[in-house]
């Protein structure tokens, strides 16, 4: 069976629209409380119970309302958590022993969209075979359980998933001496990193920290850093640490103003690794992770692959191939020595440590990484069918890598949710990127609305 609403990454929408309705989640929760209530394998007595987390959207009150009735009418006690962050949940669904996790975020997108995802008890994402088991159960209709479940707020959620991200840290690992500004995007880490980094002893001046339900992302955060380059600057501080709406995502931005993205903090958490820690197994980028990145592992004899975009099949390699790290350009890091998911504060907390024994400040140690000039076109079409496999283009691509010389590549890559296929070339030379990728766009462009 195909999955009709769940995606890659659950369930995300326009608030109103298609699936992400009051009523859609009324039924979303009867029906994961009916096959995850049930699952094989559940040893400890009582009724099964899954945890409730948001971020700082309006809609996630109403969410989160319809899910908790849903849950507690197929007999599943609901723990709510109330604001977290996307990897607390994944946390505490792991320490308090839940059945699921689900989180009510639509992650770095405004607060007009929201969404749905699940963890599994270990914090994971959720089976495919799961996820096609609940649609199942979706359009069948509700009967009230005669064990009715019963819902509490956790109220000690925060402080211990603050505990947690410290405990990523070495024990006396401090952060004295370090004046960070923080931009929490209105999102779900506004009360939790500053109490963080501060704790762990660094001056914090923060920002984005006043949601209102409809300022998430609202020009701040991992994909708006502009006011976090302003505050960095202005105040003088060491460095500066975006989150996105749902804490999941991290990017930085050096004393100088420079943005910091996710495949140089990969660099800079895989060069500790290696030559502070004993050595680094590996480490999974995706199809857009930057050309530079790739070479500078190779340079350190640090292993390299690349999954398609998606925290999913990133995390999916990692696991096949036994390494610990994995991640996205966007900031969307895997730390797995110490999360089931990309967790922004965890992430940041692990190049704040390389920074220190190496003893080095950011705008330093950055440069050990050279990133190479990429320039992406992306091309409108009224047919994809058949594009990437024609002659014309497929010869364009090919005169493009001989003369990149294997100082370069070149990507082509279907949008998976518009007519849309997106041309991507890197070299060392940017003016023969942009001409190469222009040239190739327009190949795709004339082949593709033939």
């Amino acid at each position: 069976m195909e999955r009709k609403y769940f995606g890659t990454d659950g369930i995300r929408g326009r608030v109103g629209e298609g699936a992400i309705t009051p009523d859609f989640m009324l039924r979303l929760g009867y029906a994961a409380g009916m096959v995850l209530g049930k699952l094989p394998g559940e040893k400890r007595p009582g009724r099964p119970n899954i945890l409730i987390g948001k971020d700082t959207r309006v809609s996630g009150y109403m969410f989160e309302a319809a899910l908790e009735a849903g849950l507690i009418n197929a007999g599943v006690d609901v723990g709510l958590l109330g604001p977290m962050p996307t990897p607390a949940i994944a946390y505490l669904t792991r320490t308090f022993h839940a059945r699921a996790g689900i989180v009510i975020s639509a992650s770095h997108n405004p607060y007009q969209d929201n969404g749905i995802k699940f963890f599994s008890a270990t914090g994971s994402k959720l089976p495919d075979q799961i996820e096609r088991e609940i649609e199942a159960v979706l359009d069948v209709p509700m009967q009230t359980a005669k064990n009715l479940g019963k819902a509490q707020r956790i109220d000690d959620a925060a402080a211990r998933y603050i505990e947690f991200c410290k405990a990523a840290t070495p024990w006396g690992f401090s952060l004295e001496g370090l004046k960070i500004v923080l931009d929490c995007a209105n999102g779900a880490t506004y009360h939790i990193a500053p109490k963080v980094f501060r704790e762990l002893g660094a001056e914090v001046s923060a920002i984005g920290i006043d949601p209102n339900g409809r300022n998430i992302n609202l020009e701040c955060g991992s994909t708006k850093p502009g006011q976090l380059r302003k505050a960095v600057l202005e105040q003088g501080a060491d460095l500066g640490v975006a989150f996105d709406g749902d804490g999941d995502r991290v990017l930085l931005v050096d004393r100088n103003g420079e943005l910091i993205d996710g495949d140089q903090l990969l660099f800079i958490i895989a060069l500790h690794q290696q030559e502070c820690l004993g050595g680094c197994k590996g480490v999974v980028g995706t199809l857009m992770s930057n050309y530079g990145f790739e070479l500078a592992l190779g340079e350190r004899s640090i292993p390299f692959e690349r999954a398609k975009v998606g925290d999913r099949y990133v995390l999916e390699k990692m696991l096949a191939n036994g390494w610990l790290l994995g991640g996205e350009s966007s900031g969307h890091i895997i730390c797995a020595d110490a999360s089931t998911t990309g967790d922004g504060i965890v992430a940041a907390l692990r190049v704040l440590r390389a920074l220190s024994d190496f003893g080095e400040p950011l705008h330093q140690l950055k440069a050990r990484m050279k990133m190479l000039p990429q320039h992406m076109v992306n091309v409108r079409l009224r047919h994809r069918d058949g594009v990437l496999e024609h002659s014309d283009v497929q010869s364009a691509v090919s005169d493009a890598e001989l003369q990149l010389a294997q100082s370069g590549r070149v990507l082509l890559r279907p949008s998976g949710t518009e007519p849309l296929i997106r041309v991507m070339v890197e070299g060392r030379d940017r003016v023969q990127v942009e001409q190469l990728a222009k040239h190739i766009a327009s190949v795709v462009e004339r082949v593709g609305n033939s």
